[in-house]
Order: structure tokens, then sequence, then C-alpha cells
């Protein structure tokens, strides 16, 4: 019976009697436009950095690998020292939980030079096992060319800013040459062309296979430049690499190479050290857009209560004690923040799906990695937002709300 009174008074505070007509319009619209504007910008810079640190990450995955078992004097990751990868290593790492892929590579620095132009390079031969999902899904012209690590193929993969400095095409010969005391040429016929939009490797990286590049290397053939897994959850990186590490932390294959394991973000820190930064910014622009919208919603709740004097004082005078009309005051207000968190997930979430489905906002690939501002929505952080946002509005409404009890009912009922 109390909270049907309550309801009914609060309702009366947000409309009046003369018509109908909504009160203090200028208060509740801008208190309703601050939650609504905060919330939207609060989701859209949330899904921006995730998908933007996803996307990223994916694209230093998909060309690389989660974690890299090499040799531990490789501390360059385009020139290693080989380690030996043979079944009893592959195994090992295959028996770990969370493992769900394994492959061997090995790479070799070189220059491409044609009739009028040259370009530094990397050459990465692939074994028979490698998982071609990634390239397949980037690869714009050409094949995906069959390759193994018993024969030498001379077919190559090449990038689309490559090919562009170059003038490559599908079907074009290319001379390859490798500098270690004499110089070594080696002809390669380009198969494919592929666009990661990802510099670190577009503007380096040749895919061939491995039997050419250990060949290249002067290695055995049970030699490779190094081991890359993929784990199934990103969550379990550093678990997966601890445990690689207890089996084959201080071990020497036959020709004294130590092993060493390695995770993508110690291979690359500076690129995950970029992106730890977006999460400070994030947290900023939460802090600030709470605190719009928090302070936004508490010049309302005192505009409101100050046009409500002689109500207040009304109620004082029927035996109404200040708790109960603070939580009316705080029952109204809590409506208030709902209506305006329902626009800002409207407009929120509608600038996302926008970004998403449409791509309106470009980005440079060559500066951020990818083509467009990316945006990635979970229910769960959504969710969460809206329950902090409107934890964090209605608990800086308490103080103020204390106002209600300096009002005195003998003083407030005089005036109109």
């Amino acid at each position: 019976m109390m909270s049907n009174w309550k309801f009914f008074i609060a309702r009366r505070i947000y409309r009046s009697r003369e018509g109908e007509k909504e009160v203090s319009k200028p208060a509740v619209r801008i208190a309703m436009a601050g939650i609504a504007i905060g919330l939207a910008v609060m989701i859209v810079s949330v899904a921006v950095v995730i998908g933007f640190k996803h996307q990223v990450r994916d694209k230093v995955i998909g060309m690389g690998s989660d974690i890299v078992v090499s040799s531990i004097e490789g501390a360059q990751l385009y020139q290693m020292n080989p380690v030996v990868a043979n079944d009893s290593l592959l195994s090992v790492i295959w028996n770990i939980p969370q493992v769900s892929h394994v492959q061997r590579y090995a790479t070799k620095p070189g220059m491409i030079m044609t009739a009028d132009n040259f370009q530094g390079m990397i050459v990465k031969g692939v074994a028979q096992e490698y998982d071609w999902t990634y390239l397949k899904a980037h690869l714009q012209e050409g094949e995906i060319p069959a390759l193994t690590d018993s024969v030498a193929s001379n077919r190559v993969l090449v990038s689309r800013s490559m090919a562009d400095k170059l003038s490559l095409k599908v079907g074009d010969k290319l001379y390859t040459y490798y500098i270690e005391g004499n110089v070594r040429a080696r002809r390669l016929t380009v198969s494919g062309i592929f666009q990661t939009n990802f510099s670190a490797f577009d503007d380096y990286f040749l895919i061939t296979d491995m039997y050419t590049v250990n060949r290249l290397n002067g290695w055995e053939p049970d030699q490779v430049g190094g081991v890359e897994v993929a784990v199934s959850d990103y969550r379990f990186l550093d678990s997966v690499n601890d445990e690689i590490r207890g089996h084959i932390q201080e071990q020497t294959d036959r020709y004294g190479a130590i092993y060493c394991s390695r995770t993508s973000e110690e291979l690359y820190p500076q690129i995950f050290a970029w992106l730890d930064l977006l999460d400070t910014n994030v947290w900023v622009i939460l802090i600030l857009m709470t605190g719009v919208a928090g302070f936004t919603m508490i010049s309302g709740l005192l505009i409101i209560i100050l046009e409500r004097t002689q109500m207040i004082g009304v109620l004082k005078a029927l035996g109404a004690d200040n708790a109960s009309i603070r939580q009316i005051f705080l029952s109204f207000s809590v409506f208030l923040i709902g209506r305006g968190m329902c626009w800002g997930n409207v407009i929120g979430l509608s600038c996302c799906l926008i970004q998403y489905f449409f791509e309106p906002i470009k980005l440079d690939p060559a500066t951020y990695y990818v083509n467009a501002v990316p945006v990635e929505l979970h229910l769960g952080w959504i969710v969460l937002l809206n329950v902090c946002t409107l934890l964090v509005s209605v608990g800086m409404l308490v103080g103020p709300s204390y106002l209600i009890s300096h009002i005195h009912p003998a003083k407030s009922i005089r005036f109109e």
C-alpha cells in the first residue's frame, strides 16, 4: 500500500494536472540526454576497442601463431638458428590441453630484384601441415600452392603491397637473392596474391615451401626455424606456454641448440603494448561519461526538488518523513535514468551495427592495420555497462536528495 502512493506521487511529479503536461521539461530532457549520450559513447567506445584489439591480435596470430618454439639463440625473429622438430617434440606439444594446431616453419631474409626495382623481403617456408585458413580468407588473386617439406615447388605467395611495388602479377617469375658469404639466387613463380592489411607482414613476407628455405639455409632435413603452436582459447595462452616451457626447459637437440618457447605477446611487445594503451583510453572515457551522466542527473534532480518544494511541504505536513520523500524522488530519478538508458542503448547499438554492416568510417591500414573502424558487440559487457551506469547514477543522487531534509513545511506551504 505504501509503495502504491509513492508511485502515484512520483508519477504526479512527472506530469502536472494542467492537461497532463510534463513539468521541468528542460531539466528532465537534459538529464535524460546526459544519460543517453554518456551510455551511447561508452557502448561505442568499448565495442570499437574490443573489436580493434581482437582484429589486430588475429592478424598477428594469423600470419604467425600464439606460441613459437625455437632456438634460445634466435633472438631475431626472422634470422633464427635452427632446432630439431622431430616426432617426439611435436607429440609432446600436441598432448598439451588447449593446443589446437602445431606446424613447422623456417625463414630466410633476402632481396627481390626486377628489371626496374628491388625490395628487401623474408621468405617463409611452411610444411605440409600448415593451416591455410587465414591466408585463404585474405587471398585476392591466384591460388594457394600445394607445398610440402620434401620437394621444392618454386611457387610463392606475395602480398598485395609487394606486388604493387614490384609490378607483379599471378604467374610472373621473380628472382630472389640471398647474401650469406656467397650470393645465392632462386627463381620463384607467383602463385597467388594476398592482403592482410598488416604492414609488419605484408611489406616483407613471401610464403613458399619449407624444403626450399631449408636448402637456402643449409640445414638438415629435420631442422626447422621453429614450431608454431595455436591454442584453442586465447585466455589459456600463458598457461599453455608455461606447460611447453616445463617440457622443453634446458633441453637441447642433437645439434646442441637449446629450445625456447615464446608467446606472440613476447615476440611483438610493441604491438601488444600499444593495444594495452587502448584499455587506458577506454577507462578514461568510461569515467568521464559516467561523471557527465551523473552530474546531469544531479542538476535535474535539484531543479525538480526546488520546483516541488510546496508539494514536499504538504507531504511533510501530512506526516511523511524525509526518507519516504527521498525515496519518491529517487524512484522518479530511476525512471528518468531508465528512459535515458533506453535511448542510449538504441543510439549506441545503432551506431555499432551501422559501422559493422556498412563500414562508413574508414581507416588507413598502413597506420591502423585495418581498413575500417572495427566493432565487436557482446551481450555480457553491454549488460554490465547498463548495470554500472544505473548504480553509479543512482548512487550519485543519494547525497543531493538530502536537500529534502532542509525543506520546512510551514515555510514551503505559504508560497506558490
